[in-house]
């Protein structure tokens, strides 16, 4: 695969299958939490969860688009998405990131979960991972056949692994995320993880720490 560095996404059949375009971006990963424990054994049971997920994917797509994000894939009990640099935004890609897990936060407890509630379904809880860095998307798959973009590297690969460190209603963040943060939530509002991620810089071979993210709107507004 041939990557190039660029600074914006590519458009559909921009590039050709197995050419990707360098990027940095903030990568998150949104995990349903329990999600295998819920019933799907029958027919009704299936049709009311996948009522549910449509409901629900329906507004965090919309979250994450308002905040210039880009939904790459549906995990089945989650989504991944990246927030690539935008001239519409004067934000940093890791600071929107992070105002999106909020407001899909917000959204779910005020919004999505009561009217889940209302029709007697146990309300969703949610995890939310980011991390910053470079990543390549490529358009991969078969030529007049099946395509996709999907987003590649170690950047991608920690916003998935922090998902094992996330507790449910949890937002965390790599470190590099907090260098595009404002000052006032980097030393408020992220609280070192002690359990290591498992990855190390490179040049030093220090390990590469997670933060949880405290932050939570107390009313919807715009911050982008």
């Amino acid at each position: 695969m041939v990557a190039a560095d660029g600074r914006v996404l590519p458009e559909d059949g921009d590039l050709p299958i197995g050419v990707g375009r360098r990027i940095t971006a903030a990568v998150m990963f949104i995990d349903i939490c329990g999600f295998s424990g819920r019933p799907a054994s029958t027919l009704a049971e299936q049709e009311q969860l996948l009522r549910v997920l449509s409901f629900l994917f329906t507004e965090l797509i919309r979250i994450i688009e308002d905040y210039g994000g880009t939904v790459e894939k549906n995990t089945g009990d989650g989504l991944m998405a990246y927030f690539p640099v935008d001239s519409t935004f004067t934000h940093h890609q890791s600071h929107r990131a992070c105002a999106a897990a909020m407001t899909i936060f917000y959204t779910a407890a005020n919004l999505l979960n009561p009217v889940i509630a209302r029709s007697n379904i146990v309300p969703l809880n949610f995890r939310i991972c980011v991390d910053h860095g470079w990543i390549t998307v490529a358009n991969v798959g078969a030529a007049k056949r099946f395509r996709s973009f999907v987003a590649i590297g170690t950047t991608a690969n920690i916003a998935c692994k922090l998902l094992k460190l996330a507790k449910a209603d949890q937002i965390l963040i790599g470190a590099n995320v907090l260098a595009g943060l404002p000052e006032n939530w980097r030393s408020q509002l992220c609280k070192i993880v002690p359990d290591s991620t498992g990855f190390v810089y490179t040049a030093t071979q220090l390990p590469y720490f997670a933060y949880h993210f405290q932050g939570a709107w107390e009313g919807l507004r715009d911050d982008r």
